[in-house]
Parts: C-alpha cells; sequence; structure tokens
C-alpha cells in the first residue's frame, strides 16, 4: 500500500510540473496572436481558437493511439513521450516568428498529449474502484496547482517580455522529462499487458468503446460538454476581459491563478469527502449546476470582480469531472483502463476541435462592429448550456453493479475495522 501512495505521489509531482508549464503560457497565447497576426482583438480571437482546435485535432486523432501503446508497453513510457513532446512544443512557441510556426508547435502537442489519459489510467492500476474518483480528484489538484502559480508567474514574465514563459515552460518540461526518466516507475505489470487492437485504437474505433453501453454513452455527451465549455474559457477569457475591462497581462494571470487555486482545493482536499458522502453520479450532478451557474456569472459580469465571483464558483463545481472520471473507470476492467481514458480523451479532443472554433465566433460576433449587441461574455453563455447539457446525461447513469459490490464490501470492512 505505501508503494502505491509512492507511486501516485510521484505521477501527481510530474502533473504539477507539467501544469506549472502549462499555466505560464495560457495568458500569453492570445497576446502573442495578436502581436504576429497585426489584427484587431475581434479577429485574432478567430487565429486564438483556430490554435486550440488544431492541438485537439492531433488530441483526437492520437490519444487513442498513445493509450492502446500505454496499454501494451506500460505507462511509463508513454508518458515520457508526451512529456517530450510538451517540451518541443514550447521550445518551438518561444522561437516561433509567424502563426504557422505557432501552429506546428500545437500540432506536436496535441500528437503527444497523453499526460492526464495515462495519468488516470495509472492511477486506475493502484487504486481500488470505489476509491478512483477521490484519487482523480487529485490529479485535477495537481493541475490547479500548476495553475495557481503558473497564471501568475507567466503574466509577471510575460510582462518583461512574450517569450520568455515559453522559454521557463521549456525549462519545465525538460526537468519533467528528466523526472520522469529516472524516478516514475511502471504500474501495469506484464501479466496484465494485451496487444493492440488496431481496430478500436483510432478515434471512430475509440469512440465506439464509450458506447458500448448506456452509462457510457451518457458518460461521453457528459464528459464532452465539460470540455466544450472549457473551450470558452480557454479561447476567449482573457481577450473578454482585456475587452471589457482592460484587463492586461497580468490580470489574468492572477485571474487563472485564482481559478487553479479554488480548482486545487476542491479536487485536492473536497472530492475526496464528497463524492463519498453524496455518490459519484449527484456529487457530478451538484458540481455541473454550481459550474452552470458560474458560467454565467463570468458571461453576464458588470464589473470585473463579478468575474472574479463566477470563478469561485466554477472551482466549487470542480467535483464534476472526477466523479464522471471514476464512474467511467468502473465500468472498465483492469486491462482495458488506458483504453477506456484514452477513449475518454478522444471524447475530449473532438468536442476541443468544435468548442475554440464555436466560442471564438462568437465572441467575434458580439465584439465586433456588425453585433445585434455587444456581449463580450457570450461564449460563456454557451458554456452554461454545454453544462445544462452534462446535467442531464449524468442524470440517467446508474452505478454498475460491481461498484455496488465493491462499495457495499468497503463499508462493511470499515465498520468491522471500528468494532
Amino acid at each position: 500500500m505505501n508503494d502505491r501512495s509512492a507511486s501516485v505521489r510521484f505521477i501527481l509531482i510530474t502533473l504539477v510540473i507539467d501544469a506549472l508549464g502549462f499555466g505560464l503560457v495560457v495568458p500569453i497565447v492570445p497576446s502573442l496572436v495578436v502581436k504576429l497576426s497585426g489584427l484587431p482583438v475581434s479577429e485574432a480571437s478567430v487565429w486564438v481558437g483556430a490554435l486550440l482546435t488544431a492541438f485537439a485535432l492531433m488530441q483526437f486523432a492520437c490519444a487513442p493511439i498513445l493509450g492502446a501503446l500505454s496499454d501494451r508497453f506500460g505507462r511509463r513510457p508513454v508518458l515520457l513521450l508526451s512529456l517530450s513532446g510538451i517540451c518541443a512544443n514550447y521550445l518551438m512557441l518561444a522561437w516561433a516568428p509567424s502563426l504557422a510556426w505557432l501552429f506546428l508547435g500545437r500540432l506536436i502537442a496535441g500528437a503527444t498529449a497523453a499526460n492526464a489519459a495515462t495519468a488516470t489510467a495509472y492511477i486506475a492500476d493502484v487504486t481500488p474502484p470505489h476509491k478512483r474518483a477521490g484519487q482523480f480528484g487529485l490529479i485535477g489538484a495537481a493541475f490547479g496547482v500548476g495553475f495557481v502559480v503558473g497564471p501568475a508567474l507567466g503574466g509577471l514574465l510575460g510582462s518583461y517580455g512574450l517569450r520568455l514563459p515559453f522559454v521557463v515552460a521549456a525549462v519545465l518540461a525538460g526537468c519533467n522529462v528528466m523526472y520522469g526518466f529516472f524516478v516514475l516507475p511502471e504500474s501495469l505489470p506484464p501479466a496484465l499487458r494485451r496487444p493492440i487492437n488496431w481496430r478500436r485504437a483510432n478515434p471512430l474505433g475509440s469512440l465506439r468503446v464509450m458506447t458500448a453501453s448506456r452509462n457510457l454513452r451518457r458518460l461521453a455527451i457528459a464528459w464532452g460538454s465539460t470540455w466544450f465549455a472549457l473551450g470558452a474559457l480557454q479561447s476567449t477569457f482573457v481577450l473578454a476581459n482585456q475587452e471589457r475591462f482592460g484587463w492586461d497581462t497580468q490580470h489574468n494571470g492572477l485571474a487563472l491563478a485564482l481559478a487553479g487555486l479554488g480548482s486545487a482545493i476542491v479536487q485536492g482536499l473536497l472530492v475526496r469527502r464528497i463524492v463519498p458522502a453524496l455518490g459519484e453520479r449527484m456529487a457530478a450532478m451538484t458540481g455541473a449546476t454550481i459550474t452552470a451557474c458560474a458560467y454565467l456569472c463570468i458571461a453576464l459580469a458588470p464589473f470585473g470582480w463579478v468575474v472574479l465571483v463566477g470563478i469561485v464558483m466554477q472551482a466549487m463545481g470542480a467535483m464534476t469531472n472526477p466523479a464522471i472520471q471514476g464512474m467511467v473507470s468502473s465500468s472498465a476492467s483492469p486491462d482495458r483502463q488506458g483504453e477506456t481514458q484514452g477513449a475518454l480523451a478522444s471524447v475530449q479532443g473532438l468536442t476541443a476541435i468544435a468548442s475554440p472554433l464555436v466560442a471564438s465566433f462568437v465572441f467575434s460576433s458580439f465584439t465586433g462592429s456588425g453585433a445585434p449587441f455587444q456581449l463580450a461574455g457570450a461564449p460563456f453563455v454557451v458554456s452554461a448550456f454545454a453544462y445544462g447539457l452534462a446535467f442531464w446525461a449524468i442524470s440517467g447513469v446508474r452505478p454498475p453493479p460491481a461498484l455496488v459490490a465493491a462499495e457495499a464490501a468497503a463499508t462493511m470492512g470499515e465498520t468491522g475495522g471500528h468494532r
């Protein structure tokens, strides 16, 4: 059990460093796009959305392959491959002289973006089914910790030069590769590895994994909806705040740091308590409701401080995704955790292809000179509706018998222990 705890700590540290590098560049990319394109903010937002879509397209295409590879060769080599791709991406962003090079960097990053899916499979390897939602919350918390420091530091470094955060992020990613190479142990024993089924290790075959049952279909809809909503935050949050409140890089960096702090607190400390108390399904529905209200708050904010209120509310709803991941993981056998999490990443990638384009189009439509009315927060209204769809999908999910039995056995064991 101590070995399992140590393994989880190893991978969480890896993810914190990874998220720190990602958080460094989030407040900078929109400004760099504006600078390289020479376009006004309303038009440059379309290119920001296109960059995110390029990343998502490659992730959609490659995530199931990497998931299958992790089931065949183990989690560790796939994580190292992914981290190496992220390092190469940051180096290209630091040097990129044009939008074309920015796109190439994002394509490389998307092709190797197996961090979350493989990390989830890793933790599923070493965690009993009824405790996985709490452990998956730690993955979100690890990213949240990175986002606490990353955006704030990125905003500060960006004030000295738009390229500097990318250089720092590349150094961190390189350190992450070295850390994983020398410290991170393998979690999938050879006895549980299986040959690659290439018919399933592709985007369409991977999506069929998520349609194998009524529960998985609904969970796929819910998962996709939450990531569709996040696309608006990634592609238009910085630009919307610049347009509405005149926020600069530091203001947006601090706001994103607040989002990361809130997410880290909820997913790192509260999910492990809330999910067992409410159950995975009810916890996911509660989180979806809170997050929908948060996006409406951000969308309609008349003052900057109201956006911060929305960010705090969004953090309170951060229990949704760990609960969904727990339900999905409980539906997969031990030797298919990589495949299932890769399929979940494909759903994420598919929705993330459309989301930035939709959000950027909506932002441009409601901030340009021909807008029917000015509403820079319009993309977040769409995000609120996406979480409404997630609520509907989750409401129809029923826990699989295996999970019910595991929870009952765990409860009996804990009761017996107290006696």
